[in-house]
């Protein structure tokens, strides 16, 4: 019997590296601006809370950004399963070569041509596939999981939009060593993962290959970070669903 103590999801791992990163990240946007809207200080401390509003599963407020990436993910999806949305209204028009979006209170639009693209690339393609491994740490064992935005038999995809690229945007993300790690305790040898990313005008890829000598001991490593940090805020935490003490794994 192994007891389970922690379960952390990929994209929370990505939400704590991007609390270490703050000040990489304040230097990013602000370091040059003489007028900028808060300070060092100020900018980690919003990333200190928004990785604790996460953690605490506190709804974020409504973020464009994250809503036009949602929604282009679901266009996608639905062209590759040849079926409606049943979370969002869509709507394409031949005339002008844009498909709409309704949802969350936004109305996104998105070149048909585009969608295309996308679509085309990942055909055959498995859509939002869950997966979950367990990793052994110090600390004890952890469960992995997530869902892979569209599974080739080659590769895990996942989609990526921003408003601004730069080579390599993704390289401190944790989803490519996840994914694939899950993926492999699940008897899915898949080792290739693509960042697919668009900024609405054109389109990029990011390719890492997952190396199990290398990458587990590197999840390891970070996963035993992030428990120490946990511990260190645990009378922060008000929900306890990331503690999984209780669950038994035969």
């Amino acid at each position: 019997m192994k007891p389970l103590k922690f379960k952390f999801y990929a994209t929370l791992l990505d939400t704590f590296q991007g609390y270490l990163n703050s000040s990489e990240l304040y230097q990013q946007y602000w370091g040059n601006s003489k007028d900028a809207s808060k300070t060092e200080e100020e900018f980690e401390n919003e990333q200190f809370h928004n990785l604790l509003n996460t953690i605490n599963r506190i709804p974020h407020e409504i973020n464009e950004k994250a809503d036009r990436g949602t929604a282009f993910n679901e266009v996608v999806d639905c062209i590759i399963l040849k079926k409606k949305s049943e979370k969002m209204d869509i709507s394409s028009n031949s005339v002008t070569g844009l498909i709409t979006v309704k949802y969350d209170g936004f109305t996104f639009q998105f070149p048909t041509a585009l969608c295309r693209e996308f679509s085309n690339y990942f055909n055959g393609a498995i859509p939002q596939v869950y997966t979950e491994g367990i990793l052994e740490t110090k600390y004890g064992n952890v469960l992995l999981y997530g869902y892979v935005d569209e599974l080739m038999p080659l590769a895990i995809h996942d989609i990526k939009t921003t408003t601004q690229y730069h080579a390599y945007k993704y390289r401190k993300n944790w989803q490519h060593r996840v994914y694939p790690f899950c993926m492999n305790q699940m008897g899915n040898s898949v080792k290739t993962f693509e960042y697919n990313i668009t900024d609405f005008n054109n389109t990029y890829t990011e390719v890492y290959v997952y190396e199990p000598d290398r990458d587990i001991q590197e999840l390891r490593i970070f996963c035993e970070r992030f428990i120490e940090f946990l511990y260190m805020n645990s009378e922060l935490i008000t929900d306890k669903k990331i503690f999984a003490e209780e669950g038994i794994l035969c």
